[in-house]
């Protein structure tokens, strides 16, 4: 890979993406430091594996300035937090601001990974709310490229957020405790030129209360780092800053349509399906994002105390019942062959079918159920009925019938040979 920026029409690319050299090599003393250190502080023998664990991941943006009919992105300070309902507008839409690569704005990702997944994007939306839901991650964003239409701040917000997140401690990580504090402010809708701006669709962002009480363990004067032009972008244009709103509001209506007219919308858990029909209509049965009842099909709660959860935990149980039905079926076929008599007793497959019948058996009790609760379950995927396979004797074949329910998944249970 050439270090020289690729030529584009003559020019240097804007993207020359170069060969990082690697600190660790460049200066191994520090690497060394940072091991010896962990090593230390949990009292790891040389020899002992130093797992170095990520405790935190804050998603990226790429913001752009308007620029050649390209509409401004720019809208958000250098770190956001949104709330679940915000959060998931954002992953639905997946919308990006114009990059340096050959896609330009808004086309990355579909280009990039759609095609490689074969599934409805609702199966990775359902299982990813769950996941947030259940773990309650608040869900931080950080920004690269632009800062309002002004500040062009390239990647260097995002190679600072490891230093900032590095130094703070988890109590201080927590959304709720940064609220509480006015670490974090909330954007609120406002009326501009007779027409409502959805600021609150940008969640929180940090303040200067943030950047004075915790930047200041990096820079020496943390305010002329973050001045006021960068916490609030809005103080450069104002109308640059509502454009990038009113882009970003717009674009999630136009996603979220799609769902609506496509039909997999129907495919959607319940908090998503309201969520869809506000972000394309602006309200859901009458009920705007900001409607408690809103707010509270996001709750661990109502998650943890809802049908539709708790039919995921069903489906879980049942496509792990056809699994196991699965493991007898391979272990019978293996032990009703004569030819391979003496090995099936050599690995003692008798023995095996038995602890797999066990294990069937626990998996199909109600006990196993309960165990599933806080877990994401299993999406729903059509069919919507579980196909488990089972074995019949005196045949060679696996057979696949219909399981509607965790009982029937296991009526074919071949019986245990000895």
């Amino acid at each position: 890979m050439s270090a020289h920026p690729r030529l584009v029409d003559g020019k240097p690319s804007k993207n020359p993406r170069y060969l990082q050299t690697r600190p660790d090599l460049v200066n191994p003393v520090r690497k060394y430091i940072a091991e010896m250190s962990v090593r230390v502080h949990r009292r790891l023998g040389l020899n002992d594996p130093v797992c170095h664990p990520v405790d935190a991941v804050l998603t990226g943006r790429r913001n752009n300035p308007p620029d050649d009919g390209v509409r401004p992105l720019a809208v958000y300070n250098p770190i956001h937090y949104q709330e679940l309902p915000e959060l998931f507008m954002d992953f639905i839409c997946s919308l990006t601001g114009k990059s340096p690569s050959t896609t330009g704005a808004g086309s990355e990702g579909a280009l990039t990974k759609g095609p490689f997944n074969a599934l409805r994007t609702t199966a990775d939306l359902n299982n990813a709310l769950v996941s947030f839901v259940l773990t309650g991650y608040d869900g931080f964003s950080s920004s690269a490229g632009h800062v309002g239409p002004d500040m062009q701040v390239d990647h260097d917000i995002s190679l600072l957020i490891p230093e900032i997140w590095a130094r703070l401690s988890t109590k201080e990580r927590d959304a709720r405790f940064l609220i509480e504090n006015g670490y974090l402010e909330q954007l609120e809708d406002f009326e501009r030129s007779g027409r409502t701006i959805y600021a609150s669709r940008l969640g929180y962002r940090i303040t200067e209360h943030f950047v004075s009480g915790f930047l200041g363990k990096i820079f020496d004067n943390p305010s002329a780092v973050l001045p006021e032009a960068i916490l609030k972008p809005e103080t450069q244009d104002m109308d640059v800053f509502v454009d990038g709103i009113n882009n970003i509001v717009e674009a999630q209506q136009r996603v979220a349509q799609r769902y609506l007219d496509d039909g997999s919308i129907e495919d959607a858990c319940p908090p998503l399906q309201a969520l869809l029909h506000i972000m394309a209509t602006g309200d859901y049965q009458g009920m705007d994002v900001h409607h408690p009842e809103i707010r509270t099909m996001f709750t661990r709660e109502h998650l943890l105390g809802s049908d539709w959860y708790r039919e995921r935990l069903e489906i879980k149980q049942s496509r792990d019942i056809a699994l196991w039905n699965r493991h007898i079926g391979s272990l019978q076929r293996f032990i009703d062959d004569t030819e391979y008599a003496d090995e099936a007793d050599r690995l003692g497959i008798a023995e095996r079918i038995e602890t797999a019948r066990q294990k069937l058996m626990y998996i199909q009790s109600p006990e196993y159920l309960k165990t599933l609760v806080g877990t994401i379950g299993a999406d729903p995927l059509s069919p919507p009925r579980c196909m488990a396979e089972a074995y019949v004797p005196g045949s060679d074949r696996l057979t696949w019938h219909e399981a509607t329910s965790p009982a029937m998944a296991g009526d074919n249970i071949p019986p245990t040979t000895h």
